[in-house]
Order: C-alpha cells, then sequence, then structure tokens
C-alpha cells in the first residue's frame, strides 16, 4: 500500500486522542484508537504510532526519560505547536471534528456553568453554548486522562465525585481556559476548596491550608478531608503537569492566607 501522509485533519484528530488517552493506553490495542483508525481510513497500528511520535514531543515524557518513538514528522511538531499556542480554538475544532466523524465522547463535560462564561465574541448564543460545551468536554477529558481519572489528593478515583478543576478561572484567563496545564483533577470537595481558595498548592507542590480553612478542623469530616493531607506533594500527572506560573497566581490572588 502507497504511503499516505496525514492531512491536518487526521493530525488535528490524533492530537485531540493523545490529550484524551492516558499515556499507558496508546497501544493499537486500545479500543479509542480503534475507533479513530476507522473513522479516518488507517490502520490501528498507524494511529498508535502517530500518538507514540506526538508523545516523544511532550517535555514531561522527555523530563522523565520516556522517549516514545523517534520519527515525529515536523507535521507532528507542527500540529503539537498550533496546540500550545491556542488551546482554545484547536480543542474546539478537534472536539467538532470528532463529532463529524461520529466519535463517543465523554458525556460528563458540565463541570462549569456556562451562564457565568463569557460569550464568546461575534457568536449567536446558541454557537457559543456549543463551544463552551465542546471545550469544557476536551478539557475535562484531557485533566483526567493526565491524573488517570484520580484525584490528585485524595486519589479518589469514582468520576462521578472528580472534576478537572482550574488554577486560573475560566471565566477569567479565556486564553488558558482549555489547556491541560491549567488544570489538575480534584474530588468534588477538595475542588470547591481550591476554587474558593482555601487550600492552594506551594511552590514544591505540597498543599497549604488556608487559616480560614484551619478554622473549621474543629469538624472531624473537614479535619479527616484536609489535615492527613496538609504538607503532600499532589500526585504528579503523566502529562500535562500543572504550570508553576499559574499557580503562583493562584496563590497571589485566589488562596485566601
Amino acid at each position: 500500500m502507497a504511503h499516505r501522509n496525514w492531512t491536518h485533519d487526521e493530525l488535528l484528530l490524533a492530537m485531540n486522542l493523545y490529550c484524551h488517552l492516558p499515556f499507558g493506553k496508546l497501544h493499537k490495542g486500545n479500543a479509542e484508537i480503534i475507533r479513530l483508525a476507522s473513522a479516518i481510513g488507517r490502520t490501528p497500528s498507524s494511529v498508535s504510532m502517530k500518538l507514540c511520535n506526538l508523545a516523544s514531543l511532550d517535555p514531561m515524557h522527555q523530563q522523565r526519560g520516556v522517549k516514545g518513538l523517534s520519527g515525529a514528522s515536523e507535521a507532528d511538531r507542527e500540529i503539537w505547536n498550533e496546540f500550545h499556542g491556542d488551546w482554545e480554538n484547536l480543542a474546539i475544532q478537534s472536539e467538532e471534528l470528532r463529532e463529524q466523524h461520529g466519535l463517543p465522547s465523554d458525556s460528563s463535560t458540565a463541570d462549569e456553568d456556562v451562564s457565568e462564561i463569557r460569550p464568546f465574541v461575534g457568536a449567536t448564543e446558541g454557537s457559543r453554548v456549543t463551544k463552551v460545551r465542546l471545550a469544557q468536554r476536551f478539557f475535562r477529558s484531557s485533566v483526567l486522562a493526565s491524573y488517570a481519572s484520580r484525584c490528585c489528593i485524595s486519589g479518589i478515583n469514582h468520576p462521578s465525585f472528580l472534576i478537572a478543576s482550574h488554577i486560573l478561572p475560566w471565566s477569567q484567563y479565556p486564553q488558558h481556559r482549555t489547556n491541560p496545564r491549567n488544570g489538575i483533577c480534584l474530588s468534588s470537595l477538595h475542588d470547591r476548596a481550591f476554587d474558593r481558595g482555601l487550600i492552594t498548592f506551594d511552590e514544591n507542590l505540597k498543599m497549604v491550608i488556608s487559616t480560614e480553612l484551619r478554622s473549621a478542623l474543629s469538624n472531624h469530616v473537614l479535619k479527616e478531608s484536609f489535615s492527613q493531607f496538609e504538607g503532600q506533594e499532589l500526585q504528579l500527572p503523566d502529562k500535562f503537569c500543572p504550570d508553576q506560573s499559574f499557580l503562583a497566581v493562584h496563590r497571589d490572588r485566589i488562596f485566601v492566607q
């Protein structure tokens, strides 16, 4: 069979799937890889190799000494840089392509209240809500996959209790709202505390408790949920490690001390 170059749309779909899959599931037997391969007329082996090539570009894997395959092409580097230069638009475009190809997606997208999100300039209300839904879906899937669907504080792993929590608030930092490095996977209780500035993470990624929360730890449920994790380093993801500059903003502007 003659070699067929990957189109830009195919690369968008591949990068989207790389974001959505845990690092250990990039093999050709993965059902998601098989579905994408069928949708774009390629073999599962070809899609798996493309995802591994993308993994070889990931700085976090490079730091860990995980090189993946070494055959990343210039087109692979370009799509990698496109996503990192414009997470919001590329996330939405790739999610739209998934829908056009009939690829199933995670239905739990409601981490945010869309009424509180700044409208997309120039779009109709219906289009705005659709784009918000796609962006939320991409962000949640990417963050949960990075953390193997476990709260990075408690280790809770039931999806009903997990939130793809934004470090920089969604509505205030639109340029980072779908950037997986602006996300950490938290249980719903720890997400609420993080969102309200009752906890944060220091420069060493260790959890810090605010004075306000500490005063409420006489409640045994709160004490059990927070005290034992104080000073503990968050459980690092396999990819898309939280951006230290984003955490610095959270400490300075959101954490209530």
